[in-house]
């Protein structure tokens, strides 16, 4: 009996080891899951299909998915290391985003575009006219922020014709939290209605057909999008970029580089995608053709990405290895 039992006990030990290792080998043959950011504008959308064409088809052992929620949402979820990546990254416009990386939370990977705007925005032919068009300068004097006081006649809100109407940022982004103490520092909250629309369409929406109309128009746009990169916009003028007042609404946005940042964990878990994420940089001009051709195509947020990287062949060559350079080419070509 003691030897059948030393014999049972040696069998189950080797079947716990032999499961043991088969379970270490299954493991390890599992992809391993990159999830980025996904706040809800076009551009990011379209940097993220990029990422995922390069990280699915130039590498091996990866998959790629998104995280959809407001910006301030996501960035606690890299915080905590639930969301890998922030590609596009609007670092000024995330208060404790210095902090965040000083404590090692957040962590600088490579800058994406090297020079941006954001803010209020109008139609230039609202201040200098537009002949060719017929239309009249309605806003001669508009330069900044402050001036709207002048023009709540101007830019009539067609719902409340006792105000003006200012077509502020998305909710949740903290570009929207900016705009409207910003809006309330200048007293525009007495003679202005400020409308939240849900989604940078809608707000692109009403923008493009005020301007096809020719008709007044004040809201917050950034750079690069399609918007910018196709009608004639101007950036109305605020106080210069104080980061102590920022948050406050008391000054301008400052021009940003847009980044890629990560959380602490991603250096470790993806080494080789690390490398690539770092030479990843594309620049307004660009971004502000794909958009347009995302715009006037109506091809989806992939479709303009393999365009974009099939008409910019050398870019691979900037941003991956030789040999996942070609591994990508070998996918496009498909």
């Amino acid at each position: 009996m003691k030897r059948l039992l030393a014999l049972t006990l040696a069998i189950l030990m080797i079947v716990s080891i032999i499961t043991g290792c088969s379970s270490d080998v299954t493991d390890s043959d599992q992809p391993v899951k990159i999830v980025v950011t996904d706040n809800g504008w076009d551009s990011q959308k379209v940097h993220n299909e990029i990422a995922k064409i390069i990280v699915e088809n130039g590498y091996t052992g990866y998959t790629f998915e998104t995280s959809s929620a407001s910006s301030s949402m996501n960035w606690q979820a890299i915080i905590t290391g639930d969301i890998d990546l922030d590609i596009e990254s609007w670092t000024d416009n995330v208060a404790s985003y210095e902090d965040d990386v000083a404590k090692g939370d957040i962590v600088d990977v490579g800058i994406l575009v090297p020079d941006s705007a954001q803010g209020l925005y109008v139609p230039r032919y609202v201040i200098e006219g537009d002949a060719e068009r017929g239309i009249e300068a309605m806003a001669p004097d508009l330069k900044t922020v402050e001036d709207l006081k002048d023009y709540p006649d101007v830019f009539v809100d067609y719902e409340d014709k006792t105000k003006g109407r200012i077509y502020g940022s998305i909710p949740g982004w903290m570009a929207d939290e900016v705009l409207y103490k910003k809006y309330e520092y200048y007293g525009l909250d007495e003679m202005y209605n400020y409308i939240r629309l849900g989604s940078e369409a809608a707000i692109f929406a009403s923008l493009v057909s005020a301007y096809n109309s020719g008709e007044p128009w004040v809201g917050y746009a950034y750079e690069p999008t399609w918007v910018t990169g196709k009608l004639d916009l101007v950036l109305l003028e605020d106080a210069p970029y104080d980061p102590e007042v920022f948050m406050d609404g008391k000054c301008e946005f400052p021009k940003q580089e847009l980044k890629i940042v990560s959380s602490n964990k991603f250096a470790d878990k993806a080494p080789d995608l690390l490398e690539f994420f770092k030479n990843y940089q594309t620049g307004s001009q660009l971004m502000a053709e794909a958009l347009a051709y995302l715009d006037e195509t109506q091809a989806s947020h992939e479709e303009t990405a393999l365009w974009l990287l099939k008409e910019n062949d050398h870019l691979l060559d900037e941003w991956l290895p030789e040999e996942n350079a070609e591994k990508v080419r070998a996918y496009l070509n498909k």
